[in-house]
C-alpha cells in the first residue's frame, strides 16, 4: 500500500512539473480561443492618451489590451501590440485609468519553483534531523532480552543482591514500611569482555521489568545541545515505563570529568554531565527506575556523578576465577565439536588472566584451525 501511494505521489509531481513547464514556456497554447487583433504601438499609444484603454496586460514583449468600446467581457483582451519596455508606460496606464496586469515571465515562475523547492528541502532536512537525532525512538524499550542469570558464569553474590534490589523496585511501598529503599544507580566496572553488558541484560529478564539500553554514542551529535536533550528524553521515557532498568554502556564516554577549557567538545560534555546530574537527582529512590552503568575506567568519571545517592553501589567485575574459567570452557565447548580427551581444567589453567570474551574467542579460533586442518573436532593443541 505504501509503495502504491508513493508511485501515485511521484506521478502527480511529474504531471504537475510538466504542466508548469508547458504553461511557463508555451503560454499561447493555453490562451483564450477569442481572436486577438494586432495593433500598431502608435495607435495603441494614441488610444491610451485619449483614455480609451479599459484594461491592459504587460506580458514580456507584448501588451494585451481592450478598448472601452469593447468592454463586454471584463476577463478578455481584444488587441495586442508590441511592448517598447518604456520605464513610464506602467505609470501612464495607471494615470489614464486603465486596469493594469503584469504577467510573470517564465524566469520568474522558475525562480518561484526553486524557492518552493528550497523551502521543502530545508524544512524536510529539519524534520529528518529532529527524527534522527532528537526523537525518543533513539531509545527503545526491550521487554525480553533473551538472556538470564543461567547464562552468566560467576558473580553469584552480585546476582543475589541485584534480585533483592529489583524486588524493592517492583514493590516499593511494601519495603518502605521496613525502612528499605532501592538504590538509584549501580556502577559496573571492569575490563572489557567480562560480561558487564550481558549481566545488565540478564538482570532485566530476572527482574521482569522493562529494559532501556543506551550507549555513549547515542548521545553524540554533530549539533550542540542535542546530547543533553537526549539525556532528558531517555529519563522521560524511563519514567513512563517504570518499573524499568536504564542501562548505559561505555559510561566513561559521556560521564568524564568536566573540563572548563572553553572548547566546544568540552562544553558539550559538561552539559551532558550536568543533565545526567539533574536527572539522577530528579527521581526518588522508590520511583521504580534503576540506572545501571558500565565502564572500563571509573577513574575517568566525574566525581559528582558517581557519588553515593546517585550511584549507591559500585561493583568490580573481575576476570573469571579458576573455577569460573572451568565453567566457561565447559559452556563454550558444548556448542563446538571437540575431542573427548580435552580437559577443561587444563584449559582453565591455560586461560589464566583471560576475560570471558577472550576464552570464547580462543575456543572459536581452535575450531577454525581444526576445520582448516580437515578435522571435525578441535584438540587441545589447537587452543593457543
Amino acid at each position: 500500500m505504501k509503495k502504491f501511494l508513493r508511485k501515485i505521489i511521484i506521478a502527480l509531481c511529474l504531471l504537475l512539473a510538466l504542466a508548469l513547464c508547458l504553461v511557463t514556456f508555451f503560454p499561447d497554447a493555453f490562451g483564450s480561443a477569442e481572436k486577438i487583433s494586432p495593433v500598431a504601438y502608435a495607435e495603441f499609444y494614441q488610444m491610451l492618451q485619449d483614455g480609451e484603454v479599459e484594461k491592459a496586460k504587460i506580458d514580456g514583449d507584448r501588451i494585451f489590451f481592450r478598448p472601452k468600446a469593447h468592454a463586454v467581457d471584463a476577463a478578455s483582451y481584444t488587441n495586442v501590440t508590441e511592448n517598447p519596455f518604456s520605464p513610464t508606460l506602467y505609470e501612464t496606464l495607471l494615470l489614464k485609468g486603465a486596469q493594469v496586469e503584469v504577467a510573470q515571465s517564465g524566469g520568474e515562475i522558475f525562480a518561484e519553483i526553486l524557492d518552493i523547492f528550497f523551502y521543502v528541502v530545508f524544512f524536510g532536512a529539519i524534520i529528518f534531523v529532529f527524527r534522527k537525532f532528537i526523537s525518543t525512538n533513539t531509545f527503545r524499550v526491550v521487554r525480553h532480552t533473551g538472556v538470564s542469570f543461567a547464562d552468566i558464569v560467576g558473580m553469584d553474590e552480585l546476582k543475589k543482591y541485584m534480585l533483592s534490589v529489583t524486588a524493592i523496585m517492583r514493590h516499593p511501598a511494601e519495603f518502605a514500611k521496613k525502612g528499605l529503599r532501592a538504590p538509584k544507580g549501580v556502577l559496573l566496572e571492569g575490563a572489557p569482555g567480562n560480561g558487564k553488558t550481558l549481566f545488565a541484560r540478564a538482570l532485566a529478564t530476572e527482574a521482569k521489568v522493562n529494559f532501556i539500553p543506551a550507549k555513549a554514542t547515542d548521545f553524540e551529535s554533530m549539533f550542540m545541545a542535542i546530547g543533553p536533550m537526549k539525556v532528558k528524553l531517555l529519563f522521560r521515557k524511563a519514567r513512563r515505563r517504570a518499573p524499568c532498568i536504564v542501562f548505559i554502556d561505555e559510561f566513561d564516554g559521556i560521564g568524564t570529568r568536566r573540563n572548563y577549557s572553553g572548547s566546544a567538545l568540552e562544553t558539550e560534555n559538561t552539559r551532558i554531565v550536568t543533565a545526567l546530574l539533574n536527572e539522577l537527582d530528579g527521581f526518588q529512590p522508590n520511583s521504580g527506575i534503576l540506572v545501571v552503568a558500565a565502564t572500563n575506567s571509573i577513574a575517568a568519571l566525574d566525581e559528582a556523578l558517581i557519588r553515593p545517592g546517585r550511584f549507591d553501589l559500585r561493583v568490580k567485575v573481575p576476570y573469571p576465577s579458576y573455577e569460573d574459567r572451568i565453567k566457561l570452557v565447559q559452556m563454550y565447548m558444548q556448542k563446538k565439536p571437540h575431542a573427548a580427551d580435552i580437559s577443561a581444567e587444563r584449559l582453565a589453567e591455560h586461560f589464566e588472566g583471560a576475560s570471558a570474551a577472550q576464552i570464547e574467542s580462543a575456543l572459536n579460533e581452535a575450531s577454525l584451525r581444526a576445520v582448516q586442518a580437515g578435522r571435525s573436532e578441535f584438540i587441545e593443541e589447537d587452543v593457543q
